[in-house]
């Protein structure tokens, strides 16, 4: 897989790190920034609105701390979405904000709670109906010279948004919604528009936030999904999270799955995934397993 970047096979999704999750200390953050590192996971994904805008700055804060290590990762930030907070107590309402101003104001922020000059990728982070993707392409160029983000890219952008940005400004990433769980952008063009045009798609919720493993007796879906994936990690001497990433791994689009969890010993797992080839129909296997029926 050729990527604009150097990312990592496997994103360490870092949402849940801070007030929306786990909580960390400072120490906590920089503790399992480097046992990623030493696995070979080396790209962090964020966005400004993270914990209430405070999860940027806590991982910034514990970058401080070993200033060198931020050579040897990939930070992964986005913007956008504009949320009711006390650290920004002038939203009245949620809503988005792709203007040119927001943007490079974002960016700003984003640096400065993260203590480094620059961002390898920005990802716009939701759709705005408000849009001009000429404005967002100007603030991209601003940003671009100003070496304050390295490359740039969408999240949960239809085939028909990337498409109206990519007009104005290279498209290189589109942060998504799937998993065997969540199989609309296999047919809803979005990852073909990803393959057509060399766009990266990156995996949010790779495993369903979680469901998938812990299937309820009431749930058929995920009854059906943990029991292929049950069987296929017995043939592989893998754990059922693994083949659940293996899915994506098999796509040619080169989907890199964001792995939002604080804990390392799911983080390698993923990692290790990638040794995994599923056959043609064990992955056909997986999505009759999730639509209930076999392809058309």
């Amino acid at each position: 897989m050729n990527t604009p970047v150097p990312l990592s096979p496997v994103i360490a999704g870092c949402m849940k790190w801070g007030l929306w999750g786990s909580k960390f200390t400072t120490t906590q953050y920089l503790r399992l920034i480097e046992e990623c590192v030493e696995a070979g996971i080396t790209s962090f994904d964020h966005a400004d609105i993270y914990g209430e805008y405070t999860t940027e700055e806590e991982f910034g804060n514990a970058l401080k701390e070993k200033p060198l290590l931020r050579k040897k990762i990939q930070i992964i930030t986005k913007c956008g979405i504009k949320i009711v907070s006390p650290r920004r107590t002038h939203h009245k309402i949620k809503s988005y904000d792709t203007s040119k101003k927001h943007i490079c104001s974002s960016v700003e922020n984003s640096l400065q709670n993260l203590g480094t000059d620059y961002v390898d990728i920005l990802l716009i982070h939701r759709p705005d109906a408000l849009m001009h993707p000429q404005e967002i392409a100007e603030a991209f160029l601003l940003l671009k010279q100003q070496g304050k983000a390295l490359h740039f890219g969408v999240s949960n952008f239809t085939a028909t948004q990337m498409q109206l940005l990519n007009a104005c400004f290279a498209v290189e990433f589109n942060q998504l919604e799937v998993s065997v769980a969540h199989l609309d952008p296999f047919h809803n063009g979005q990852l073909d528009y990803c393959l057509e045009k060399k766009i990266i798609p990156m995996a949010w919720s790779p495993m369903g936030g979680g469901k998938l493993l812990h299937a309820e007796e009431d749930n058929e879906k995920y009854r059906r999904i943990k029991a292929v994936t049950e069987i296929l990690a017995e043939k592989y001497n893998a754990e059922p999270q693994q083949i659940l990433i293996a899915f994506l791994n098999t796509h040619p689009s080169g989907i890199i799955p964001v792995m939002g969890t604080s804990k390392i010993e799911r983080l390698k797992l993923a990692l290790e995934a990638k040794k995994i080839k599923l056959e043609r129909e064990e992955w056909y296997m997986l999505w009759r397993a999730s639509t209930g029926h076999e392809v058309p």
